[in-house]
């Protein structure tokens, strides 16, 4: 096997499983050695106002990709066509819907880290491992808007024949690591970064995404009621004096 096999090898069959293992193993020791500190460590107490405009943006922009990554690496182009629902259809809406929300989720991260390094009570309250998490995360992005936008837009790379077949083919334990390989920079530098970031993810502030209240959706009202003091029990030890 040359060196050149060998370093593909490693960077798109061995990290990965290995930056799965670490997500996976991290979370369940965090979970029970860290729980007090399975948070997301708010600072709204030191700034809010620029916290309400680029947390939402930031978050609902990252949705959006999230659910783009599920349906163009998890769905085949064969079942989008199946469905009547052709290329140039799917790219257009990829197109229109992605760059949406990745300008959401861009606007909403510069405007989280300009704050974050502008004021001085919040950027105290930043750690080590807030400053890598930015670092991993704003590259994810980038890379991944450069890939999108260079490659996709105005290239001539499909995707979802080469990344999203090798994504599919990861979690079947048979990933190919030639359709990595000859996939444009852009992307392999957004998958790189990508698993680096899920790496060190069960160590940072990341973990509050797997503690999100989605309990609130679905528990009943809370309903305050006025005591009626006659209903009222005397407490023992604070009996009325009479006069």
């Amino acid at each position: 096997m040359s060196e050149t096999s060998m370093l593909e090898l490693l960077l798109w069959v061995v990290l990965p499983y290995v930056m799965l293992a670490v997500f996976v193993l991290g979370h369940i020791w965090r979970f029970r050695y860290d729980r007090f500190g399975w948070t997301s460590r708010s600072s709204q107490i030191y700034e809010s106002k620029l916290l309400a405009i680029g947390s939402p943006l930031f978050h609902y922009g990252i949705i959006g990709i999230f659910f783009g990554h599920v349906v163009g690496l998890g769905i085949p182009k064969s079942w989008t066509r199946a469905v009547g629902v052709s290329d140039h259809v799917y790219h257009l809406m990829a197109a229109t819907i992605g760059l949406a929300a990745a300008v959401a989720c861009v606007g909403g991260l510069l405007i989280l880290i300009y704050r974050r390094r502008t004021n001085t009570r919040v950027f105290g309250a930043t750690t080590a491992g807030d400053k890598l998490m930015y670092l991993f995360l704003a590259a994810t992005i980038l890379f991944g808007v450069l890939a999108t936008v260079v490659e996709t837009a105005f290239g001539t790379y499909d995707y979802r024949e080469g990344v999203s077949v090798w994504f599919r083919n990861f979690w079947t334990l048979r990933p190919d690591a030639a359709l990595m390989s000859s996939a444009p920079l852009f992307f392999q530098l957004h998958v790189l970064s990508a698993l680096l970031l899920f790496g060190i993810w069960p160590f940072t502030r990341l973990v509050h995404v797997f503690a999100a209240p989605v309990g609130y959706l679905t528990r009943p009202y809370i309903v305050y009621r006025s005591k009626d003091p006659r209903k009222e029990a005397e407490r023992r030890g604070w009996e009325k004096v009479k006069f």
